[in-house]
């Protein structure tokens, strides 16, 4: 089943929609399929496009500082922040653009907002080394967070696993902070909620780029290419997730 949930997405993807229409022109010799295809390359690829979709995901979370939580009980990290790298037979592990989440996780609890962190041991069949969290919780110990405040899930797979497998590691009475992603948050507080847990969000990792409007907004840009698949991707898992429940 996780095979499916992720290659489905990569067939609603720009990239998947794209290829469709090119190899339907080539068979059918119709070029308006093909001219239907660079369109969509084109638009995909502005960055005044990619940054609205980001900001439509995002449109419900500011950047919020310690300052503003309140103390709760436990802080839950969601993985989705590691990558991994083989080289000569040995496995690397190196952070990606979500190493907001786990730097935040660890700030809440040096700062006294909660006693335990949750980390998920995130990891898909195809994923080399060890799951993410036990990645994770190494990197929160080195950086000052002590090991009896950390708490290890099981392996997870995907949001859904990781609020059932929290649900288990916790009662109804704990005051939890939600930790993730801003463009990702909707989707995991809906599943949190399935499973009757009430979190308090804490978004970080917010994707739009505030700046003024220049030349290059109006330009290609690869990065933008994949801000907007990522905007796909996460429609598609909010609307399965809202079918589903």
């Amino acid at each position: 089943m996780i095979y499916l949930n992720k290659l489905l997405p990569i067939f609603a993807s720009p990239l998947g929609l794209i290829s469709f229409l090119i190899i339907l022109g080539i068979f059918t010799k119709r070029m308006f399929y093909i001219v239907a295809a660079l369109l969509l390359l084109w638009v995909t690829s502005l960055p005044i496009v990619s940054n609205s979709l980001l900001g439509f995901l995002e449109r419900n979370y500011k950047v919020q500082t310690l300052n503003n939580v309140q103390d709760h009980d436990t802080v839950v990290v969601l993985s989705g922040m590691v990558r991994t790298i083989q080289n000569n037979g040995e496995v690397y592990y190196e952070f990606g653009e979500a190493v907001d989440r786990i730097l935040a996780g660890i700030s809440l609890i040096k700062d006294g907002k909660a006693d335990r962190m949750i980390l998920t041991r995130g990891q898909l069949p195809w994923s080399l080394g060890v799951p993410e969290g036990e990645f994770l919780s190494d990197f929160a110990e080195m950086n000052g967070v002590e090991a009896a405040k950390i708490t290890l899930t099981r392996v997870v797979q995907n949001t859904d696993d990781e609020a059932k497998a929290i649900a288990e590691l916790t009662t109804s009475k704990e005051k939890l902070i939600l930790v993730t992603s801003a463009f990702h948050m909707p989707r995991a507080r809906m599943v949190f909620e399935n499973q009757n847990i009430v979190v308090t969000e804490f978004a970080v990792d917010f994707r739009k780029r505030w700046s003024k409007l220049d030349i290059l907004d109006f330009l290609p840009d690869a990065e933008a290419f994949k801000d907007s698949s990522l905007f796909i991707r996460e429609i598609i898992g909010r609307s399965y997730y809202f079918l589903k429940y």
